[in-house]
């Protein structure tokens, strides 16, 4: 790991709730809780700090979003009516030779998990570990 990601995950690690989305913010409380004489280096620390927090709240948004259209789906397939099933066609008579052997019927996909129980389970995952 690069002296950047290092320095920057050492300090997010201690200070993980001083540290915001805004770059200017990050680099003045970066001042204050450290001595980096590079102002490149500064930057750069801040940047990355900066660059991680703002991935995490993407992250998180988009987690929440997931989360709410998963139950707006599940409240409205609730809300309407179970649909009857179709009534199967008449057999054809047997008097006609079948020219084709009857495909089988395909196999039901196995039941899909929605991308929010997903990313639920990956969060769940990663806690754990």
């Amino acid at each position: 790991m690069d002296r950047i990601k290092r320095l920057s995950t050492e300090i997010l690690n201690e200070y993980q709730d001083k540290f915001g989305t805004d770059f200017v913010t990050n680099k003045q409380f970066l001042n204050e809780v450290s001595i980096i004489r590079s102002k490149g280096l500064k930057n750069k620390i801040a940047g990355y700090i900066t660059k991680i927090l703002q991935r995490k709240q993407k992250f998180e948004d988009r987690k929440q979003e997931l989360i709410e259209n998963d139950k707006l789906d599940n409240i409205q397939s609730a809300a309407e009516p179970a649909a009857e099933p179709a009534a199967e066609p008449a057999a054809e008579p047997a008097a006609e030779p079948a020219a084709e052997p009857a495909a089988e019927p395909a196999a039901e996909p196995a039941a899909e998990k929605t991308l929010a129980e997903e990313i639920l389970n990956d969060d769940s995952s990663k806690e754990t570990s």
